[in-house]
């Protein structure tokens, strides 16, 4: 059997060995917020150039759904690091499990959202490619 003490000092050497990395690096985490900012300005700043089209109540809202897909996706990666940060300072009620699962799901979202994105960036370009 394994000593408790065994484990909580090394689970504080490799929380003292994550704070210096930390510290070095910006956090992807920093990074994909960044980016999920700079998209949401993107599609903001193109939907401007556009006129306003009349809302047909059956159709919904492109713009509105992108931009909570965004939203969404940035709200999982918020909880995921907030369940990192107190499985860090020791809470008891985070498992580690718990906080593995919220990140992979921050993950995957990211990842699909990515994906969405250059879909969408891929059509544009084919559409400004046809000829006229």
């Amino acid at each position: 059997m394994v000593d408790r003490a065994d484990i909580n000092s090394v689970l504080m050497q490799l929380r003292e060995v994550r704070e210096q990395v930390k510290a070095t690096q910006p956090s992807i985490e920093h990074i994909q917020e960044d980016r999920l900012a700079n998209e949401v300005a993107q599609v903001t700043k193109t939907s401007k150039n556009f006129p306003d089209i009349p809302a047909d109540p059956n159709v919904p809202n492109f713009q509105s759904m992108f931009a909570n897909a965004i939203n969404n996706v940035n709200a999982k990666q918020r909880h995921a690091g907030e369940l990192r940060e107190r499985f860090e300072k020791g809470d008891p009620q985070i498992d580690l499990p718990e906080v593995m699962i919220a990140a992979q799901k921050a993950s995957v979202s990211f990842q699909a959202m990515t994906e969405v994105r250059n879909k969408l960036v891929e059509a544009y370009k084919d559409i400004m490619n046809m000829p006229v």
